[in-house]
């Protein structure tokens, strides 16, 4: 199964940093996938979704507008 760059730049981040939340800034937007959306939108009310990660494959997504990253991101280190 063909895997978007997109998906293979974010495994090998996760891979390297297994237990942090990744973020990538797409657009106006920082998003997280696979658990660490899960978590993300558990942890901060968003909106959980998904996203095409190539040949039909969707993976689990949440986003944060860039313009509130800093609020979002002092809610998760200050829940640890």
């Amino acid at each position: 199964m063909a895997v978007t760059p997109l998906r293979k730049q974010y495994l090998r981040v996760k891979q390297r940093y297994p237990g942090a939340i990744v973020f990538f800034r797409l657009g106006d937007f920082y998003e997280t996938f696979d658990e660490d959306a899960k978590l993300a939108s558990r942890e901060l009310d968003i909106v959980l979704t998904s996203r095409g990660m190539g040949k039909g494959q969707k993976v689990p997504m949440a986003g944060i507008p860039h313009h509130a990253i800093d609020n979002y991101l002092a809610r998760l280190i200050n829940r640890g």
